[in-house]
């Protein structure tokens, strides 16, 4: 990797830095004199994920190397989970009730009991861990070693790492499509995205997207792969069936992450330095509507169970919550 790139990749590990943190809760459509509340959680919120089945949210702190736990029902913080140094993503398999957490600066992998909010294993993994993503058909998890250009495949069920593949360079984001069995590992530093066939661990395509491509989300119902692209301002489209880009959809300023509701079709990109979060309708690639998030935007997840939209407001210290309309 060149000095630039180098640089410009360690600008977005850095991306979402924040002191002090609180959740604040949005509606899209508010009702009249409706309020919305804060939920204060961990110093710098980088990573949020949502297990639908409990409706529980998982925030990982990474200035407090700990994960907040919020009652999805509620806003109520129910829990502060210690983990390693640094985590920066945050997964979560809802048919066992576990959650995985990359720690950046220890080069592992917390592995979380959702019934107990307990630690009950630490997984070493490669250099610089960043993403995270399970596949609950298969009880894979998957692992990008952003400084090895690798990628981690854990065995949920013992905890063992059992492959490491070689991919692009700075490998960052990573979703799983569970109905392909297959994964998506967004290389920030090569313009591409690979893709793993979970059956073999093998790489059966290289798909080439936009300038430094960060975050990645998958439709299982629809095979649709979304990548934002950061320095390109756009999030490519790709064809899970043969993998080619079949549209890109101009967004605001550095989209860097991005969640795809299925059951409605409706794609939510956090523009980083617009503001904003992009909804895309999943049919027609058309930006529907962008709802103003204020304080940089990083990342976001959604509840499809409750139409709910997670978005992390990096320097503000907060997480946006917003009502999920249908596009």
């Amino acid at each position: 990797m060149g000095i630039r790139a180098t640089r410009m990749a360690r600008s977005v590990l850095a991306g979402a830095m924040a002191v002090g943190a609180t959740v604040a809760t949005l509606g899209l459509s508010a009702p009249a004199g409706a309020s919305s509340p804060s939920i204060a959680v961990g110093s710098k919120p980088y990573a949020v994920a949502v297990n639908p089945t409990t409706t529980t949210v998982y925030v990982a702190n990474s200035g407090g190397n700990s994960v907040s736990v919020i009652n999805g029902s509620t806003n109520a913080v129910t829990a502060t989970i210690a983990v390693g140094t640094h985590p920066k993503g945050v997964a979560v398999n809802p048919s066992t009730n576990t959650v995985y957490v990359t720690n950046q600066g220890s080069n592992s992998v917390s592995v979380i009991n959702g019934a107990t909010n307990a630690v009950t294993d630490t997984v070493t993994v490669g250099s610089n861990p960043f993403g995270v993503a399970v596949n609950p058909s298969t009880n894979a998890i998957y692992v990008t070693n952003s400084f090895n250009k690798t990628v981690s495949v854990i065995n949920g069920a013992t905890k063992a790492v059992t492959a490491t593949i070689a991919v692009g360079t700075h490998p960052f984001g990573v979703a799983v499509d569970p109905t392909t069995n297959t994964a998506y590992v967004v290389n920030l530093g090569s313009k591409s995205v690979s893709v793993i066939n979970g059956a073999t661990n093998a790489v059966t395509a290289t798909v080439t997207v936009g300038m430094h491509p960060s975050a990645i989300a998958t439709n299982a119902s629809t095979n649709a792969v979304y990548v934002t692209n950061q320095a390109g301002n756009s999030v490519s489209v790709i064809n899970g069936a043969t993998n080619t880009v079949t549209a890109t959809v101009p967004v605001r300023r550095n989209p860097s992450g991005v969640a795809v509701n299925p059951t409605t079709n409706t794609v939510y990109v956090a523009d980083l330095n617009g503001n904003s979060v992009s909804v895309i309708n999943g049919a027609t690639n058309a930006v529907t509507s962008t709802v103003t998030v204020a304080n940089h935007p990083y990342a976001v997840t959604t509840n499809a169970s409750t139409n709910t939209v997670y978005v992390t407001a990096s320097t503000g210290s907060a997480v946006v919550v917003l009502g999920g309309a249908a596009s």
